[in-house]
């Protein structure tokens, strides 16, 4: 299986040597790197333009100036992975929040699923022991409780960042159709995936607080958040499985 990583970076300059390292040592076939830098001030964009020459069959990099954003980043990366040959792509952080380890036994139950999730919220997950009582408390609440309140979702982990995908699963989601750009991206992800009756299984991890470097999550990216689930249950409330894309 030909898989592409997609890798969104902004001021991980110290985490993204690691990651790509531990990235290319694993042993599930062909893996392809893209790193999506915006314009980092710290560099993290020219380091990974070198380990791109160092490995130029592997990783690549796009850099984006003047445009921020996890989910358009997402997107910018998932739509240039597609043009090639690749049959399953992962998203995941830089700062090892998800583990590189966990990848071959995704990959692995990908062939009966759509996707596959790397959740905290299913049993045998967990989260890092350091998280704080409010910071615990607000993202079950917003998992368990609120987004899947909304949007009816089954899956546990709405708001999970660390997934893979069957390339049709993407090319079926339609990319052109998501509009969130900061971390409710994940949430539509979610919800366009089981609207359009997909397939997924969630498997349980450990999910690590950042080893290095600070947190882009602010307090209100997490309050915005609440406002724009509502509207994504309003944009796509009327889809379902005839509304994949061919």
């Amino acid at each position: 299986m030909r898989t592409a990583v997609v890798l969104p970076t902004y001021n991980e300059s110290q985490n993204i040597e690691s990651m790509i390292a531990a990235l290319l040592a694993l042993e599930i076939g062909q893996i392809n790197i893209l790193v999506v830098d915006d314009n980092s001030p710290d560099g993290t964009g020219q380091i990974a333009d070198k380990l791109a020459e160092s490995f130029p069959e592997q990783v690549e990099v796009l850099h984006r100036i003047g445009e921020r954003g996890l989910g358009s980043a997402y997107i910018a990366g998932f739509n240039h992975v597609l043009d090639t040959e690749t049959d399953a792509v992962v998203q995941m952080d830089s700062d090892f929040s998800h583990s590189p380890r966990y990848l071959p036994e995704m990959l692995a139950k990908l062939g009966e699923h759509d996707v596959v999730v790397g959740s905290r919220y299913v049993a045998g997950g967990r989260l890092d022991e350091h998280w704080g009582l409010g910071r615990r408390l607000l993202s079950i609440f917003a998992n368990r409780i609120y987004t899947r309140l909304i949007l009816r979702l089954h899956v546990r982990d709405v708001t999970a960042g660390f997934k893979i995908w069957r390339r049709s699963t993407l090319l079926g989601i339609g990319l052109k159709r998501i509009r969130s750009n900061g971390y409710v991206f994940q949430v539509e992800m979610a919800y366009l995936t089981e609207k359009l009756g997909y397939r997924v299984k969630e498997m349980p991890i450990y999910f690590e607080d950042r080893r290095i470097g600070r947190s882009k999550m602010s307090q209100r990216i997490k309050l915005e958040a609440v406002w724009r689930t509502l509207q994504v249950a309003q944009r796509h409330r009327r889809l379902t499985q005839a509304d994949r894309q061919q």
